[in-house]
């Protein structure tokens, strides 16, 4: 690192929102950390964890924050950088504006610094079965297949990796309301449409037509546009409100659910 500053005469700065608990007071640190060509926002994290001092010479706590695969595949890094939730593994120093601000995520409970509590949209997975059921038996062959123009229009939904971006991004969920999030609707459409998973759909169906469910989105959009991943989440949503609404007739008149 020191070999870095002296070659390039250059630095990062950064500002980072502390807090020490669940329940303590928020104050900003100011941080310097000697600047290399490529580097992310998580380089400069693990920088100042390995050496906590503030960029007036003050010695402080390491900064504490979440990480695992540093490829943007776990998501368990996010965090608000300059004011926009984002991957902070994927984010490139050169590609910000200094300094460069980092928050905790606020829709979740904060933990520590900026690490936050996700048990909110991983709770919300459960109440929707966001998965495939099985009878608990090992040797259950293939399994039914899909056509391959379904099969790449269901990978697109897959590709979420519970971040919580588009939770953070959404005006609807916040502490004061039970909206479960646009990440969680995207996967009632994938697990609704999966050959063996769309045995729970209208179970599925009945859980985000409740309270927290689909009446509580805005469509504001800001989902889609803060995804790292870039799926197309209103348009699961718009699907879901089809398909509600169909679900609401059926309990409505009766129909047989065993026809389709």
């Amino acid at each position: 690192m020191t070999t870095a500053v002296e070659t390039t005469g250059r630095t990062v700065k950064l500002e980072i929102q502390r807090q020490d608990n669940a329940n303590g007071s928020t104050r900003w640190e100011k941080f310097e950390v000697p600047y290399r060509p490529g580097m992310n926002v998580i380089s400069a994290l693990m920088f100042i964890q390995q050496n906590p001092v503030t960029a007036e010479g003050q010695k402080t706590s390491p900064v504490t924050w979440d990480m695992n695969c540093l490829e943007e595949v776990c998501g368990a890094c996010s965090m608000v950088i300059n004011g926009r939730p984002r991957q902070s593994c994927s984010t490139l120093i050169d590609q910000l504006e200094q300094p460069i601000r980092l928050e905790p995520m606020r829709t979740f409970p904060v933990v520590r610094d900026l690490q936050v509590d996700r048990s909110r949209m991983f709770n919300a997975l459960k109440k929707v079965k966001a998965w495939v059921p099985i009878d608990g038996s090992y040797d259950l062959g293939e399994g039914p297949r899909l056509p391959e123009r379904k099969r790449q229009w269901a990978y697109e939904l897959s590709k979420c990796m519970t971040c919580g971006v588009c939770m953070e991004a959404c005006p609807n969920v916040s502490e004061k309301s039970s909206f479960i999030g646009p990440a969680p609707l995207s996967q009632v459409r994938l697990f609704n449409t999966h050959p063996t998973g769309a045995m729970n759909k209208d179970e599925r169906l009945e859980a985000i037509m409740g309270d927290g469910g689909l009446a509580n989105c805005g469509n504001s959009q800001n989902c889609v546009a803060a995804c790292p991943k870039g799926i197309p989440l209103t348009t699961s949503i718009a699907s879901l409100n089809r398909s509600t609404t169909v679900q609401m007739f059926r309990n409505f008149f009766g129909s047989d659910h065993m026809v389709d």
